[in-house]
C-alpha cells in the first residue's frame, strides 16, 4: 500500500496532467491509503472542477459514483482524522526550521503518513514534497 496525497487522487478521476501516470502508480499498487481529510478535499476538488466548468453535472455525479465504488472495494483507505492527529501536526511547526514552507493540510497529509509507519507519500504538490524531508519521509512524484 502506497499513501497519496490529494492532488494525487484527484489525477485518478480527473483527466488532468499527470493522471496517466498517477493512475499505473496506484493501479500497480493496488491499494493507496490516505488521511480522511483527503475525502473531504477530493469532494472540494471535484466540486470545482464542476463549478470551474471542467467537468458537466453530469460528469460530477459519475465520478462521485465511482469514488463509491472505488472505496467499496478498498482501493482508498481512509487512515483516521483526529483531534489527536491534529494535534501531533500542530507539535511539528513549534520544532520545525523556520524555513521550511508548510501548509496546514499538507502538515496533516505528511504527519498521517509519517504517524502510520509510511516511508514515502506520492504527490506532485513542490512545497509537501520539500517538507517531507522534516518529516523523515521521502516524497515522490511520478509525473513526467
Amino acid at each position: 500500500m502506497i499513501y497519496c496525497d490529494t492532488a494525487y487522487i484527484a489525477k485518478c478521476y480527473l483527466n488532468e496532467r499527470g493522471s496517466d501516470e498517477v493512475r499505473a502508480l496506484v493501479r500497480d499498487a493496488g491499494r493507496a491509503a490516505c488521511c480522511g481529510f483527503g475525502r473531504l478535499e477530493l469532494a472540494a476538488t471535484i466540486h470545482r472542477n464542476l463549478r470551474e466548468g471542467k467537468i458537466t453535472p453530469s460528469q460530477s455525479r459519475i465520478i462521485f459514483a465511482q469514488i463509491d465504488l472505488d472505496e467499496s472495494h478498498h482501493i482508498w483507505t481512509w487512515l483516521p482524522f483526529s483531534p489527536d492527529l491534529i494535534g501531533q501536526a500542530t507539535s511539528r511547526f513549534r520544532s520545525m526550521k523556520p524555513t521550511t514552507y508548510l501548509r496546514a493540510a499538507d502538515a496533516l497529509h505528511l504527519t498521517c503518513a509519517s504517524g502510520n509507519g509510511f516511508s514515502e507519500i506520492f504527490s506532485n504538490d513542490r512545497h509537501l514534497l520539500k517538507a517531507a524531508a522534516a518529516f523523515k519521509i521521502k516524497g515522490r512524484d511520478v509525473i513526467v
